[in-house]
Order: structure tokens, then C-alpha cells, then sequence
């Protein structure tokens, strides 16, 4: 099964439908007058379609059990067509439109098991997806255009003992989501030196700054003490997002010190300084935190 530990939980849905033509008009009014010899074809066909929906991950190898929110099976008929619509919400790392549609199949299976003793020229003729909503998709926004700045804070690495990966990281995720980075620098731990690049970094007119490294509890990591005074507007929902992330993969996130914000118009993130803790709090804020700058542009949630 495909990785999906570096999601992030959020509301998804999807609408899938099929349709089942029936041969001749009779078959209609049969299961419109609950006259089927099987039974009552929607209430039955509805029930295994919920079933389905519920055992998709029993039966597609590679779906990964999720917990089901809310289905909805509904039903419309046009002349000898009836359209199966099927609704699924969950609230978790992946998607629902395999659990859609494998639903919208098997109540139209059933739908034929049920219809073919009296009619015997019944077709499936689709089964598709009508529309999905969710994941990282539905949460990108302006990107090409921001001017970004990734700063490693480290006296090892500054000194040449020691290997930039963090900050390499930092940009690498960054060109995942269609941001380049127009600085790369590595500075030491050194308070002044944080204050001075931030303030300049501001002044040049970057829209996103991410400090990499200094948020920890040793005697040298000053960033968010040197970053903090700074801020015109702070924005702690940010790092808390980061954190909880975190936390959910390691009981140390509650000990990273980030803090967001901006100065002036630029904002300024101050990450771990370890290449996983970065890592991960770039996949907790990405691609959703661009959004962040619709809004300083004084547009509307949509």
C-alpha cells in the first residue's frame, strides 16, 4: 500500500454514479410499485451498496481502510435509465472515490441480480465519478510568483563540520510545490545575525522567509527568541498546526519552539533544524499555508 503517513487529515468527499437501463417500461413500474419478486430493489440495492462502501479496503488491494463519515444512496429515473448516485464523506489522510464508486457498482449489481429473473436485457452501461473534493488538490494556491528565502541557522554547519540537510530539504519541498528559492544561506546561531537577515530579507521584498534550525531547548538556539521581537503580526495557529503534526509521529514536537509571523509584509517561519523535523513541518503547512497571502491581499476565504 502506498505511504500516506505524511498526509494530513481533512474533509474529503466524492460522488460517484451508475446507470442500469432496463429493457422494457414494465421493469420500471416494477420497482417502482415494489412488485419485484426479490423484493423492494432500492431499499435491498442500498443496503449493499452501504456495505460496499463500508468493505471497500476488503476488496481493492491497495485502498487503505478508512473510517466512514457518511454515505448517501439516492436514486433518479429517467424513461428505463435509473441513476444510482452515491455519496461519501470521511474526514482522514486519503480519498473516497474508490469507496464511491465501488458502492455505486455494487448497488447496481445488486439492482441486476434483483431485476434479472423479469428482465433479461439489463445493462450496467457506466459507473463514474461525478466529483471529488479534499486532499492537497483543492488547497493550492498562488505560488510561481512568491520571492522565497531559505536561511539554515547553524554554528556546525556554518563552520564546515558539519552537512546542510535541513535546509536542502526546506527547498526541496518547496520546488515540490511550485516555489523556487531565490537565497539559500547558511548563518551561525548568533542572535544579531538572525535579526540582521531577517530584517534584510524583509526589506528586499521577499513575501516568505523559513528559518531552518534553532527552535530546540539547547543553550544556542535563539531563533525564535532573535525572530519574535520582530513580528508586526504573529500568527500562532501556524506553528500549533506544525506541532500537532509533529506530535502525532513523535512525542519530541512538543519541544520544538517555531513561531510564524510577519514583518512587515514578508512572512517568517522558523523551522527545526533536524532534516525530519523540517521535513515534516513543511508537509503540515504545504501547500495550505499559501493561502496565507490571498488573505494579506485582502481576498476573500472562498
Amino acid at each position: 500500500m502506498v505511504n500516506i503517513t505524511h498526509k494530513v487529515s481533512s474533509l474529503r468527499t466524492a460522488i460517484a454514479v451508475a446507470r442500469l437501463t432496463v429493457s422494457k417500461p414494465e421493469t420500471i413500474t416494477a420497482i417502482r410499485d415494489k412488485k419485484v419478486p426479490k423484493g423492494d430493489v432500492f431499499e435491498f440495492a442500498r443496503a449493499a451498496g452501504l456495505l460496499a462502501v463500508k468493505k471497500t479496503s476488503d476488496v481493492i488491494p491497495d485502498c487503505h481502510p478508512l473510517p466512514v463519515e457518511y454515505t448517501a444512496i439516492t436514486y433518479a429515473i429517467e424513461e428505463q435509465t435509473v441513476i444510482i448516485s452515491v455519496e461519501v464523506h470521511t474526514i482522514y489522510k486519503t480519498g473516497v472515490e474508490v469507496e464511491a464508486m465501488h458502492g455505486a457498482a455494487i448497488t447496481a449489481l445488486t439492482m441486476y441480480d434483483m431485476l434479472k429473473p423479469i428482465d433479461k436485457g439489463i445493462e450496467i452501461t457506466s459507473i463514474s465519478l461525478q466529483q471529488k473534493k479534499g486532499g492537497k488538490s483543492d488547497f493550492k494556491d498562488r505560488t510561481g510568483s512568491l520571492r522565497c528565502a531559505v536561511i539554515v541557522c547553524s554554528d556546525s554547519v556554518s563552520a564546515g563540520s558539519k552537512q546542510d540537510f535541513a535546509g536542502k530539504a526546506v527547498v526541496e519541498k518547496l520546488q515540490q510545490h511550485g516555489l523556487a528559492t531565490a537565497l539559500y544561506e547558511i548563518i551561525p546561531d548568533e542572535f544579531a545575525m538572525i535579526q540582521e537577515k531577517a530584517g534584510q530579507l524583509s526589506n528586499e521584498g521577499y513575501n516568505l522567509v523559513l528559518f531552518t534550525g534553532g527552535t530546540g531547548l539547547s543553550p544556542r538556539d535563539v531563533t525564535p527568541e532573535a525572530i519574535t521581537p520582530l513580528l508586526d503580526r504573529t500568527v500562532p495557529g501556524i506553528m500549533e498546526a506544525a506541532r500537532s503534526y509533529g506530535q502525532d509521529r513523535t512525542p519530541y514536537a512538543m519541544l520544538s519552539r517555531g513561531v510564524a509571523g510577519f514583518i512587515g509584509s514578508t512572512l517568517v517561519l522558523t523551522l527545526p533544524g533536524s532534516t525530519r523535523g523540517a521535513a515534516e513541518t513543511m508537509d503540515a503547512l504545504f501547500p495550505y499555508i499559501l493561502h496565507i497571502f490571498r488573505v494579506a491581499e485582502g481576498m476573500r476565504h472562498e
